[in-house]
């Protein structure tokens, strides 16, 4: 009688993906690198299972640069969908800490693979997660692996600190007007003029907004500038906050700060120090009062630029209100407001009476042959400044047209149409010719805008028209454009005003285009 023999049974077969991961792309780049061995060991590692039935997927899981203190990595997304979806039932590492160097996250990866009944298993780092001991041991290495991170990132910050002491560049969003060269920090010079309009800007029209939306006006845009892979970054049109980075930025009087401290840098400066406190005082008065439109809420026509002679201090604006909702307009000495009333003889003057009577004197303004001269003299050294300047601008843009036009012939080589790239590309073409068309025409428009005595004479004879249509806050900038300070002396009875040659100037420009408005 024959026996029957029941055949071996056929293993069941277990799918292992194989993942891999190194921090930095140093080296990637080889025929065979890191990534490359740990899969070959893994592949190893699978070839000796293969009588329980492993076999490797074809599909590979590699994570190069990517650190393994988070989950924001392609490779490892892939990996846990795949998961999900049912493809793999065996993950296969060199080490642990490829697959996580954070306790927490590793948790969580895990979870995924209990869910789904997915293994786990290092190559190198013999453990059995079914066990008890097995799951200490695991926990051990990962505790392991994460306290490495976190010495390699304090080591990391030491040496940042430390360079930063030294005033070195410690890497970083590269800042407009420098260039980064042998991680070094060289001025630009087309970039750092811009800058110091930007400052320049800031000072004359005291508002983060009013500026941004100039600087958007002419199409200047924060520093565009390529990462280590080759993408750009940057390039994007200033708002208030980016603007006040760029203000506050010590590194353009020659300094690096590192926290609260601030050292000497080893890059030059492109703003001169007294210039860049000016901007800081300026910004931070701002800062607390929420800007000159919010402190001036009552439209005081003088705030700011009225002094008291006598004192030798300026005179505030007040008010009171009586008799229901009626408003009465002071301007008080604020050394009165500080020691009391009889340490000043003229304390304060009624708003209105003193505002009347600073404008009767702007309109006698063309009046005066002395006032007159001395403004044709400044409006001709600001015309030549502002031609200087423009000249730089236009050379300026038409080197970057150049670069741009050869960028977008070696974007256009490599992609196809429709690629973001190059409507990015086409963008700058336009940005940069829109703001060369309106340069070139400032510069024909200056040339032939030099203004003469008969023309101030006739623009501010008009004046009085013009201010009656005027709205409060125009007044009040056409004010402060024109006078620089006044001074009170209550006690003789006497006023003084100091003129601003350049803003008559400006005003007597700007009035025939009122004219127009106002008819």
């Amino acid at each position: 009688m024959n026996k029957r023999v029941k055949p071996p049974s056929k293993p069941k077969v277990i799918r292992c993906a194989i993942y891999t991961r190194k921090s930095t792309e140093e080296g990637l780049d080889q025929d065979f690198n890191t990534l490359d061995a740990q899969r070959e060991a893994g592949e190893a590692y699978i070839k000796s299972q293969m009588h329980e039935g492993w076999v490797c997927l074809p599909d590979q899981y590699d994570d190069g640069g990517f650190t393994g203190a988070n989950m924001e990595r392609p490779a490892l997304r892939r990996l846990l969908a795949d998961i999900e979806s049912g493809k793999v039932n065996c993950v296969v590492v060199y080490k642990v800490d490829r697959l996580s160097r954070s306790l927490l996250d590793f948790s969580r990866i895990m979870e995924v693979f209990d869910k789904h009944e997915v293994s786990f298993v290092s190559v190198t780092q013999a453990f059995n997660t079914a066990s008890s001991m097995g799951r200490l041991v695991l926990n051990v290495l990962l505790s392991f692996a994460q306290f490495e991170r976190e010495m390699i990132s304090e080591r990391t910050r030491d040496k940042m600190a430390a360079a930063r002491r030294k005033g070195k560049w410690s890497g970083g969003t590269p800042i407009l007007g420098y260039n980064v060269e042998n991680t070094k920090l060289v001025i630009n010079e087309a970039e750092a003029r811009r800058v110091q309009d930007i400052f320049g800007m800031y000072l004359e029209r005291q508002s983060l907004l009013d500026v941004a939306q100039e600087l958007h006006n002419r199409g200047w845009r924060n520093k565009l500038w390529k990462t280590k892979r080759g993408t750009e970054r940057g390039g994007r049109r200033f708002d208030k906050g980016s603007l006040y980075a760029l203000l506050t930025s010590v590194i353009y009087i020659g300094k690096v700060r590192y926290k609260k401290e601030v050292h000497e840098g080893e890059q030059d400066a492109i703003i001169d120090p007294e210039t860049f406190d000016k901007v800081q005082k300026l910004l931070q008065k701002n800062g607390r009062s929420g800007g000159r439109a919010v402190r001036n809420k009552h439209k005081a026509l003088l705030r700011g630029i009225l002094r008291c002679a006598a004192c030798n201090c300026g005179m505030s604006h007040s008010y009171s209100q009586k008799k229901g909702s009626r408003l009465y307009r002071y301007y008080v000495c604020q050394r009165a407001q500080k020691r009391g009333w009889k340490h000043c003889p003229a304390p304060s003057i009624p708003a209105g009476e003193i505002e009347r009577f600073i404008v009767e004197e702007i309109k006698a303004i063309g009046r005066d042959p002395q006032v007159i001269e001395a403004t044709l003299k400044e409006a001709r050294i600001q015309m030549e400044n502002q031609s200087q300047r423009l000249t730089v601008e236009r050379n300026d843009l038409r080197g970057e047209l150049r670069d741009y036009h050869a960028e977008l012939a070696q974007v256009a080589a490599t992609v196809g149409p429709g690629d973001s790239r190059l409507v990015i590309a086409h963008d700058r073409i336009g940005d940069a010719e829109r703001r060369l068309t309106e340069v070139e025409n400032e510069l024909a428009t200056l040339a032939s805008d030099l203004i003469d005595e008969t023309e101030v004479t006739a623009a501010l004879a008009d004046f009085d028209v013009v201010w009656q249509c005027l709205e409060p806050h125009e007044q009040i900038r056409i004010v402060e454009l024109l006078i620089e300070r006044i001074e009170y002396d209550g006690d003789a009875g006497n006023v003084s005003i100091t003129f601003r040659p350049s803003g008559i100037r400006a005003l007597a420009g700007e009035l025939p285009n009122r004219e127009e408005v106002a008819v």
